[in-house]
């Protein structure tokens, strides 16, 4: 039976827990953007539309100093001595961390463009989906903490919450397109608030992702 290449058998090195400790800090600065984009939704269903630029500012700032990291982090690994195959997986696990800020500023974004009032029950649903995407982040930060301090157990129950929380937010999604379907709404604002359910999905889809990344890594390290 052909061995299973162990992804992260270098836990131990110090190099390459850098590397695991700048995705830490990476997933803590996504979890401002998501906190940001959080109340930008509170302050759009209250209708304060300062309060709203105001986050949404935040959002994208805090997005900014996400890429600052993800650039570190991907600075740190093209110089480190892993393996090629090694130095991909941890590649790809740093871009999809980042996408989870790209995709929740792009959700900021369309939520500024959104001027029209809409129906309450469009409201409901979009402040369902944004507390999934907030606890779904929340789990992912415990998540890779619990793995940097090689709490395995706890980093796999974090990433079991993140997949559940994902199929929740699959479903909210349906439901929130299907009261987008049946509002009457201006042209603009139904693409916009389409295309924000779109995104907000999207966010907790990586979320998920990296979360399966830290699943793989803790099963292997046990």
């Amino acid at each position: 039976m052909k061995e299973i290449r162990n992804i992260l058998g270098w836990l131990g090195m110090a190099e390459e827990k850098s590397i695991l400790e700048g995705a830490r800090k990476h997933v803590e600065e996504t979890y401002k953007t998501v906190t940001y984009f959080s109340e930008a939704v509170r302050a759009f269903i209250d209708g304060n539309q300062e309060a709203k630029a105001r986050a949404i500012e935040q959002v994208r700032e805090s997005e900014h100093q996400a890429d600052i990291l993800r650039s570190n982090m991907v600075s740190t690994l093209s110089e480190s001595l892993l393996m090629p195959p090694d130095r991909e997986d941890l590649m790809h696990f740093i871009k999809t961390l980042d996408k989870i800020a790209d995709w929740t500023n792009g959700s900021a974004r369309l939520l500024g463009f959104i001027e029209q009032k809409l129906p309450g029950e469009i409201l409901q649903n979009i402040s369902k989906a944004t507390d999934l995407i907030f606890n779904a982040t929340a789990r992912l930060k415990e998540g890779i903490s619990a793995l940097v301090k090689n709490d395995l157990k706890k980093a796999l129950a974090e990433c079991e919450e993140v997949a559940r929380i994902e199929h929740e937010a699959d479903d909210q999604k349906k439901l929130l397109i299907e009261t987008i379907i049946h509002a009457k709404l201006e042209p603009t604002s139904l693409l916009l608030t389409f295309q924000l359910a779109e995104y907000m999905e999207g966010v907790t889809d990586k979320v998920e992702d990296a979360a399966d990344f830290v699943k793989v890594v803790a099963i292997k390290s046990r």
